[in-house]
Parts: structure tokens; sequence; C-alpha cells
């Protein structure tokens, strides 16, 4: 195993743990791009107790049986070299490193987490033991940027996604180079909309 991907995989691994802890939640970091429509200002798409509902359930068979196909070929169009590699890591999840040859250091994680059945409802439940927590939306789909540390400064960012309403898919990136270097959140924007994007082709 490569070592940026050993590396990215022990940097995330207390993150991802701790989405299935007491109701959810994630580690790693968060601060949501300029043009985030943050979810918890549309009551109309929320549920009574403030958290922002799916608009339409994407198809997670696939997804769940295997985390890498989760972007398929648009992992080219987000920056990242295919095929991923699955971790060990709990939640199971999948590892991409940068396809740019002098970022070869960069690295995501994209885990499905089933063991909150309650969706972004039990990573709301967190809440108040995160160091901030601020909703977004990716795509039309309710997320949130969240962590019980902030490591931005770092180059780490976490982003849970609502793909159903009782599903969250989290993803964080571990940069330690190049222009995203300051905003570790902006390129899981691109790589959320991207996983969102090929799902909807899956339905």
């Amino acid at each position: 195993m490569p070592k940026h991907i050993t590396r990215l995989a022990a940097g995330t691994f207390v993150a991802l743990s701790l989405l299935t802890a007491c109701s959810g939640g994630t580690g790693g970091t968060a601060e949501p791009p300029a043009s985030g429509n943050p979810s918890s200002s549309s009551p109309d798409n929320s549920s009574s107790n403030g958290v922002p509902k799916v608009p339409a359930p994407l198809p997670t068979e696939k997804l769940l049986a295997d985390p890498c196909s989760a972007l398929g070929d648009d992992a080219n169009a987000v920056g990242l070299a295919s095929p991923g590699k699955l971790n060990d890591i709990t939640p199971r999840g999948c590892d991409w490193q940068s396809s740019d040859p002098d970022l070869k250091a960069n690295g995501v994680t994209l885990a499905p987490v089933p063991q909150n059945k309650n969706g972004l409802a039990d990573t709301y439940a967190t809440k108040s033991r995160q160091a901030y927590f601020e909703p977004t939306q990716i795509s039309g789909y309710p997320a949130v940027f969240t962590a019980e540390r902030d490591s931005r400064k770092n180059g780490v960012c976490d982003l849970v996604i609502g793909v159903t309403d009782q599903l969250t898919v989290v993803i964080v990136d571990s940069l330690t180079k190049g222009k995203n270097l300051d905003n570790p959140c902006e390129p899981l924007t691109k790589i959320g909309t991207a996983m969102i994007n090929h799902l909807k082709t899956e339905s």
C-alpha cells in the first residue's frame, strides 16, 4: 500500500470511527465553501426536528457493497487517480490519491455509514459536541461540514452528505500541498457533487 494512502487511512481512522459512536458525528475539519447554501435555512425541506430531508433517495446498494464504486470514472474528472482502493477502516471506505504527479501525497477517503440508521439525524444529534457544525447543500442534497477537532490548518476536512434519510456518506481529504491546502473543504464539494451525479446514473 502506498505510503500516502497508509497515512491517509491512519489520519482518518479516528474521524471515521467517530461516525458510528453515539449516533454519529465526524472527526476531521470543516468549513463550507462560500457557495454552500445551508440546508437548515430551508424549512420546507426539513423535518420537525430541524434535520434537512433528502429530496430524492439515491440508489445505495452498489455503494454499500463497494465504496470504490461511488465515483466510477468521474474520479478522474475531480483529480483523483482510478481505481480507488478499499481500506479496513470502520466504516469501510475507499481511498484515492491525487492524479497529479506533484500532489501524490494528497488523498481522499469516502465511506458510507450504514451503522447510523437515522442518516443525518444521527450527525445532527452530535452537534453540541462538535468544534463547529456548518450545514450546507451539495448538488441539492443536505450535508454538513463538522468536526470535533479543527484541523483545517493541517489540510484536513470532513464532509457528511445525506444520500437517503437513513444513510450518510462521509468524505475526508488530507492535503499536504497544492492550491487547496488553505481551504481543504473546497475539493470535497466537487467530489461530493461527482458522487451524487454518479449515484443518480445508477437509478
